[in-house]
């Protein structure tokens, strides 16, 4: 009787029906308004960048890559750490990826380290350590640390066990207060490191791809969504739409964007990237990401991609599995994309 659920789905409905009319335009016709409301929704960029200024921190010979800790200038008064993985043996200049991780703790976690960076972590988890499968296909990878996590917390988690503890929740709420969102900020850092990448000597400009695992999915649709250097993109635990997963459960606060729903659904958001190669791939048990909310987003991105001729280059992979990497098929069609 007093529960507000009925209010919430009034709201929803009531807010596709008012922009039913614009939903209802052709692809061509819409996409350019999606783009702007994304970036509306997303916060404030700013007009000048800052200097980049990297620096290099370490730099390890390790079985068939060398693996460095790079670190740049993103925004004002943030640096960002990052590990770069380089194939040994690879003609230069080679394809890219940019590796975004999930909420864990942090870009060690996709390379194989432990929270510590002391030594490697033999258990793979959640993430498959993904960004050293896809460096064993000869891909250059750049995994940066995502401001929040990790060496990246806020002083008030940094004495906490960086697996359980990040700073999403303070980053965001205070964001807010300026205008601003965490995922705003992520995705500018994004474009950064994309900067960054590409002044390096042993990547090919023209052959750049990212992939992200849950929260780090929408850094990687989202930049890939808005930056159309990067060519291909994998999402990995994440496409899905509103309704089915982010309004229908609790998920960290800093994957909500302000005042996107009159607008556009997350599969529209996403179908930016097109005609730009796109895959998706999902566990058909997640409980955070449910099977049918993922098909009810494929469903709407064929749609996207038909309309821009595209077809063929979207892929998917329902696995059997929950919240988790799975890269049965997703690594190799992230290399063979690249290397077309």
């Amino acid at each position: 009787m007093w529960s507000p659920d009925e209010f919430l789905n009034d709201l929803y409905d009531s807010q596709a029906l008012n922009g039913q009319a614009s939903k209802l335009k052709p692809w061509e016709q819409r996409k350019h308004e999606v783009r702007e409301r994304l970036l509306q929704s997303l916060g404030r960029f700013p007009a000048m960048p800052e200097a980049l200024n990297p620096v290099l921190l370490e730099r390890q010979e390790k079985d068939g890559y060398t693996l460095e800790r790079i670190a740049y200038t993103t925004f004002e008064r943030l640096r960002m750490p990052a590990y770069l993985l380089i194939p040994h043996g690879i003609a230069q200049p080679a394809p890219a990826v940019i590796a975004w991780h999930g909420h864990g703790y942090g870009s060690r976690e996709i390379v194989g380290l432990k929270p510590d960076g002391t030594g490697e972590e033999g258990n793979p988890g959640l993430t498959g350590h993904f960004a050293l499968q896809l460096v064993r296909r000869g891909l250059v990878v750049m995994a940066p640390e995502i401001i929040g996590f990790g060496d990246r917390r806020l002083a008030a988690e940094r004495s906490k066990d960086p697996r359980k503890a990040s700073s999403c929740h303070a980053l965001a709420s205070r964001l807010l207060m300026y205008g601003r969102t965490a995922a705003g900020l992520r995705v500018l850092e994004a474009i950064r490191s994309l900067d960054y990448l590409l002044g390096r000597s042993e990547v090919d400009a023209a052959r750049i791809g990212t992939m992200g695992f849950s929260g780090g999915g929408m850094i990687a649709a989202f930049s890939a969504a808005l930056d159309e250097r990067i060519g291909a993109a994998v999402l990995s635990a994440y496409a899905s739409t509103f309704r089915g997963s982010l309004l229908a459960m609790n998920h960290c606060i800093d994957n909500y964007l302000p005042s996107i729903l009159p607008y556009a659904d997350l599969p529209e958001l996403i179908g930016l990237i097109a005609p730009r190669s796109l895959f998706v791939e999902s566990g058909t048990e997640d409980p955070l990401f449910p099977c049918e909310s993922v098909k009810a987003a494929l469903s709407a991105l064929e749609g996207i991609y038909a309309a821009e001729g595209a077809g063929e280059r979207l892929g998917s992979d329902l696995f059997p599995g929950k919240h988790e990497v799975s890269g049965r098929r997703s690594y190799e069609w992230l290399a063979s994309a690249l290397r077309a």
